[in-house]
C-alpha cells in the first residue's frame, strides 16, 4: 500500500509520458523490495522508477532530458522527496539548472553544489562521482534525491568497464535497488495507469556469467557428501544466480548482487569449512571483497572456518558484525541484526552466509520458513530464499555460467513460461526440462506473500492473468496435457495469496449453501507418535473464509486447522480428475486463525504428536453443517430426521475406532447408522485382537472416498483412501460381500517393519487380517472371502513355486500368504496373536531380511513349542545354522504341508 500511495502521489495529474526520439533512455533494472516503476514502455522496459533507502527517497529517470520534458512529474517528485521533518530547500546541480523555470512557486530551489543541509538534491547521473558517498549518506539519513541520465552511451565510451559497478549514477541509486543499464530503452508514448504498472522485464545480464566464471575458476565439481543435510535455495531475484545445483536443478550454492555489494549463500553452515569446497571458498571471498583486500569478519558461530578462509590471502578475524569489515561470514542463527547486514551489503560489503532452513522449520513446527526463518529475513530482499526441504547429497559437476543462467533464471524464464502456458509457444528441449522447476519455484516464491513489494506483485499479476485460463477439472472433464496440469497446480498457489477475484475462473456455479454462525465445539486429543484429525462436523464452501477462535492452550503448540479430507497428492499422475492438491492446512499460531480454500472441504483440527488436551473450546465463525454421525452422541432419530439432510456435500460417520468420510449422496438414504456402527466396531475389535493390541485404538482409523486417489482403488495410510466408485462398499459391509479390499487396507496399517520382509510380504501379511475378520466377524470362510483362496488355486500356486526352485523373488503376495495360512491352519490364530504380542516388546530385531526371517522363524517356533525350521526351509527361507542351534531342543514339525515337496 505504501508503494501504491507513493505512485499515486508521484503520477498525480499525469495521463501520459511521451519519450521523444531524440532522447534515447537507458533501461532501468529494479532489484529488492523497495524499488517500483513509474513509467514502463511498450517493451516492458522500466524508464522511470522510485525507491526508498534508509529514511530517504529517490526518483531515477532514464534520461537527463526528462527533467525538462516532464515538469509535472518533476514537481510531483520534488514534493514526494521532501523529508518528513518538513519542507527544506531543493538543491539543483548546475548541469540540471534548466529545470528551475519549470518549478512550482511553492518549491524553494537553488542551483548549488551538494550540501547536507538541503532537503532534496537534483543531479544528473554523470557528475555525482565526487560526492556519491555523501549523497548516499544524505539519502540514508532522510534526504531526497532526483537523479537522471542514461548509461548506454557511457558504456560505449567505457567498453571495458562494468556499468553496474562503475557508472557514476549507480554509485548512488543502486543502494536503493535501481540500476542504470547499458540497454537502450524504446522511446514511445506511454499512457499512465492509475496503479503501479506491475509488468516489466528482468532480463539476465551478461555479467552474471562473468561472475560465475570467476567463482568457478579451478572448480570442476562440488562434493556435498558428508554429515551435512543441505537445504535448497530459491534463486528468484533479477541479480541472483545459482552456483551449484543438483541434477534436477535445485541450488545448494547461489550468489547475488544487492545494492553495491554481493552475497553468497551456502545451504549448510558446515559448507563454510568444507574441505572439498576450499577452492570455491577462496574464489568466493575474493569476489565478495571486490579487490579491496579488506578485513574478513567471521562470526563466532563459524569460528572453525576462519583458518580455512584465511588461505584466500585475506585477513580473517573472529568477530561480531561491525561496519569496517570488507566481508562478513556468518550463520543466520538470529535476525536481530538483519537490517544492519542488509545495509552493509547495499553499501558495498560482501556477505558469505551459510545455513539450512529445514532444521529451523522442524524445530519451530512452521510452514512459513520463507518469511520467518532468520536467514530469509536477510536474504529474501536480496533475491535468495532458503527453502525447508532437504537436498540429496552427491558429487555434482560444476556447470558453466551459460548452463546455469542462460536457459533458466526465474525472472527470465517467467515470460517464456507464461507464453507457453497461454499462447502455446514452442519450447526447446532444455526449456521443457525447466517447466517442473518453474512450477516448484512459483509455489515457493508465492509463499513469501510480499504484498508490500512491487517486484513480488509484478510476478503475482503475471501469474494471476495466466491462471484465469485454468481448466474446469472434474471426473467428467479430466485434464492430462502438460499445460493444463501446470495451470491447475499454479492456480491453487496463486489463489492462496490472491483469492478474491479468481474464484469464478476456477469453479463455475458455486452452490449457495446455508451457513451457521459462531458454532462452539469442544475438542479433546491424546496422541502418541502420529498426528490426529479431529472432526468438527462443519464444511467450508469453495472460496469461503471463516475465522476459528481457539484456546490459548493449543496456540503455538503445533496444532493446525485443515480444510479438506482428500489428502492425496496427485501431481505424479498423468490424468487428473481433480486438482492435484485440495487439502490445505493453517498453523494455529494465534487465538484466531482465518482459513479459506479454493476447493472447499470439511473442517478439522489436527492435533500434533504427543499432545494431551481435554475439552478445549473452539468457535467457528461461519460454516456449513455437514451430515455427521458420532456413535454414542448422535441418536438415530436425529440422524434420520435432520442430520443426514444437512447441506454440505461431504459426510462423516464416526464410530468407536473408525471414521468414514464420503460424498453426502451416499448417506442420504442411510437409515440405520447404529447397525453399521456395531458392524464396524466388531471389525475393528477383530483387527486389534489379531494384532494383540488394546481394543481401543490410540487413534481411530479413517477411510476417505475420493474421485481420484494417488494409486489403485484403495491404499493404506492415515487416512485409508478409496475411489469414490467403491465408497458405497463401506456402507454395505453388513452384506458380507466385497469386504476384502477394506480389510486388506486395515491390515496394511497393522504391518510393522520388525516382522515384515519387504518387498516379499508387503501385499501378503496384510491379508492375514482379511482372512481373520472374514471368518471370525463376517462368518465368511476364506475360500469364499476371495476367489484366490479356493483350495485348487492355493495348491496350484504352491506347486508352481516349488517347480520354480523355491526362489524368494517369487515368494510374494498370494504365494507368501500361503506360508502363513499353512501355519494358521496347523496352529490356529492364537499362535499369531502370541507372536505379534512378543514383537511388541522385542528389542534388537535385525534390519535385514535374512536376519528378520530367522528371528520370525525362531519366535514362531518358541510360541508353538515346535521346531518349524524344516517348514520354513521348504519355503526357501534363508535359515542360518545359529537359528538351528537355538531350536535344536524343540520337537520337529516333520509332517508339515510342505514335507511332500522335500
Amino acid at each position: 500500500m505504501a508503494q501504491e500511495e507513493a505512485y499515486s502521489t508521484l503520477m498525480c495529474g499525469i495521463e501520459e509520458l511521451n519519450f521523444k526520439e531524440q532522447s534515447v533512455p537507458s533501461e532501468l533494472l529494479l532489484n529488492g523490495h523497495h524499488a517500483f516503476p513509474l513509467a514502463v514502455n511498450t517493451q516492458d522496459q522500466v524508464i522511470i522508477a522510485a525507491s526508498c533507502y534508509g529514511l530517504g527517497r529517490i526518483v531515477v529517470m532514464g534520461h537527463e532530458a526528462y527533467l525538462q520534458d516532464f515538469p509535472g512529474l518533476v514537481n510531483n517528485a520534488l514534493g514526494w522527496l521532501q523529508p518528513s521533518s518538513g519542507r527544506a530547500k531543493v538543491g539543483v546541480h548546475s548541469s540540471c539548472q534548466s529545470i528551475m523555470g519549470n518549478l512550482s512557486n511553492s518549491i524553494q530551489a537553488e542551483v548549488c553544489q551538494f550540501r547536507v543541509d538541503l532537503g532534496v538534491y537534483v543531479t544528473d547521473a554523470y557528475n555525482v562521482g565526487p560526492f556519491s558517498k555523501e549523497l548516499m549518506s544524505f539519502l540514508k539519513e532522510g534526504g531526497g534525491v532526483l537523479i537522471a541520465g542514461q548509461a548506454w552511451r557511457w558504456s560505449h565510451t567505457h567498453p571495458e568497464e562494468d556499468v553496474q559497478l562503475n557508472f557514476p549514477g549507480n554509485w548512488v541509486c543502486s543502494v536503493a535497488g535501481i540500476y542504470f543499464t547499458g540497454q537502450y530503452g524504446k522511446h514511445d508514448c506511454v499512457p499512465i495507469s492509475s496503479n503501479i504498472p506491475f509488468k516489466w522485464s528482468s532480463l539476465v545480464k551478461e555479467y552474471l556469467k562473468v561472475d560465475l566464471e570467476v567463482l568457478l575458476d579451478g572448480v570442476s565439481e562440488f562434493d556435498t557428501r558428508g554429515d551435512m543435510l543441505p537445504s535448497e535455495v530459491l534463486v528468484h531475484g533479477p541479480l541472483a544466480f545459482p552456483i551449484g545445483t543438483t541434477l534436477d536443478g535445485k541450488a545448494y550454492l547461489a550468489g547475488a548482487h544487492y545494492g553495491q555489494g554481493r552475497v553468497i549463500i551456502a545451504t549448510h553452515g558446515s559448507y563454510l569449512n568444507h574441505e572439498p569446497f576450499s577452492r570455491f571458498l577462496m574464489n568466493a571471498l575474493l569476489w565478495l571483497d571486490k579487490g579491496r583486500n579488506g578485513l574478513v569478519g567471521v562470526s563466532r558461530s563459524r569460528r572453525g572456518a576462519a583458518d580455512r578462509l584465511s588461505k584466500s590471502g585475506l585477513k580473517c578475524q573472529v568477530t561480531d558484525f561491525k561496519d569496517d569489515l570488507s566481508v562478513y561470514v556468518c550463520t543466520p542463527d538470529k535476525d536481530d541484526i538483519s537490517k544492519e547486514i542488509q545495509r552493509f551489503v547495499a553499501e558495498g560489503g560482501g556477505l558469505l552466509i551459510g545455513g539450512h532452513a529445514w532444521h529451523w522449520a522442524l524445530c519451530n513446527n512452521r510452514t512459513d520458513a520463507l518469511t520467518k526463518y532468520p536467514g530469509n529475513r536477510i536474504l529474501n530482499e536480496m533475491g535468495l530464499s532458503l527453502l525447508p526441504n532437504i537436498l540429496e547429497k552427491g558429487i555434482y559437476k560444476a556447470q558453466s555460467g551459460k548452463e546455469l543462467v542462460e536457459v533458466y533464471q526465474f525472472h527470465q524464464f517467467l515470460p517464456v513460461f507464461v507464453d507457453y502456458m497461454t499462447q502455446s509457444q514452442t519450447l526447446s528441449e532444455d526449456q521443457k526440462g525447466c517447466l517442473e522447476k518453474m512450477r516448484r519455484e512459483c509455489t515457493a516464491y508465492l509463499s513469501m506473500s510480499a504484498h508490500h513489494c512491487a517486484s513480488y506483485l509484478s510476478v503475482l499479476k503475471i501469474l494471476t492473468d495466466m491462471v484465469k485460463k485454468v481448466p474446469q477439472v472434474s471426473k467428467s472433464h479430466p485434464v492430462s496435457s502438460t499445460e493444463d496440469r501446470l495451470l491447475l497446480e499454479v492456480a491453487c498457489e496463486v489463489y492462496k495469496v490472491c483469492p478474491d477475484a479468481l474464484l469464478p475462473y476456477f469453479i463455475k456455479d458455486v452452490p449457495d449453501l446455508p451457513t451457521v454462525s459462531n458454532t462452539k465445539l469442544c475438542i479433546s486429543a491424546s496422541t502418541r507418535d502420529g498426528e490426529e484429525w479431529i472432526s468438527t462436523g462443519l464444511y467450508l464452501s469453495p472460496g469461503m473464509r471463516t475465522n476459528i477462535k481457539t484456546s490459548a492452550e493449543i496456540v503455538g503448540k503445533g496444532w493446525k486447522v485443515q480444510i479438506g479430507c482428500q489428502s492425496d497428492d496427485l501431481r505424479h499422475l498423468k490424468k487428473l480428475r481433480r486438482a492435484p492438491v485440495v487439502c490445505v492446512r493453517f498453523p494455529v499460531g494465534s487465538n484466531t486463525v482465518q482459513v479459506w480454500t479454493l476447493w472447499g472441504g470439511l473442517i478439522y483440527l489436527v492435533a500434533p504428536p504427543k499432545c494431551d488436551v481435554e475439552e478445549v473450546e473452539i468457535v467457528v465463525q461461519k460454516a456449513v453443517r455437514a451430515p455427521y454421525y458420532k456413535s454414542g452422541e448422535t441418536s438415530v432419530h436425529e440422524w434420520v430426521n435432520s442430520i443426514r439432510h444437512e447441506p454440505a456435500p461431504w459426510a462423516e460417520l464416526e464410530f468407536e475406532n473408525l471414521v468414514i468420510t464420503l460424498n453426502s449422496e451416499f448417506i442420504r438414504d442411510l437409515e440405520q447408522p447404529d447397525v453399521l456402527a456395531e458392524q464396524y466396531d466388531a471389525i475393528m475389535r477383530g483387527v486389534a485382537d489379531l494384532a494383540a493390541k488394546s481394543a481401543k485404538f490410540p487413534r481411530k482409523e479413517r477411510f476417505v472416498g475420493d474421485v481420484q486417489i494417488s494409486k489403485g482403488f484403495l491404499h493404506s495410510g492415515y487416512p485409508i483412501m478409496m475411489n469414490t466408485n467403491t465408497s458405497r462398499e463401506l456402507l454395505q459391509i453388513t452384506t458380507k460381500t466385497n469386504a476384502w479390499g477394506i480389510l486388506h487396507e486395515l491390515g496394511h496399517n497393522q504391518q510393522t517393519k520388525v516382522w515384515e520382509f519387504e518387498p516379499y510380504t508387503t501385499e501378503a501379511t496384510c491379508n492375514l487380517w482379511s482372512v481373520y475378520i472374514s471368518e471370525t466377524v463376517l462368518d465368511l470362510h476364506r475360500a469364499k472371502a476371495h476367489r484366490c483362496l479356493r483350495p485348487a488355486k492355493r495348491l496350484n500356486r504352491t506347486q508352481k513355486y516349488i517347480e520354480g526352485g523355491r526362489d524368494l523373488k517369487h515368494w510374494s503376495e498370494w504365494v507368501a500368504l500361503e506360508t502363513y495360512l499353512q501355519l494358521q491352519e496347523q496352529f490356529g490364530w492364537d499362535a499369531f496373536k502370541k507372536v505379534f504380542a512378543t514383537y511388541h516388546t522385542m528389542e534388537g530385531v535385525p534390519r535385514d531380511n535374512n536376519g528378520k526371517m530367522n528371528t520370525y522363524a525362531e519366535t514362531f517356533s518358541k510360541v508353538v513349542n515346535r521346531n518349524l525350521l524344516s517348514f520354513f526351509k521348504a519355503w526357501g527361507w534363508p535359515i542360518e545354522s545359529a537359528t538351528e542351534q537355538k531350536l535344536s531342543g524343540l520337537p520337529d514339525w516333520s509332517d508339515h504341508p510342505m514335507a511332500q515337496y522335500a
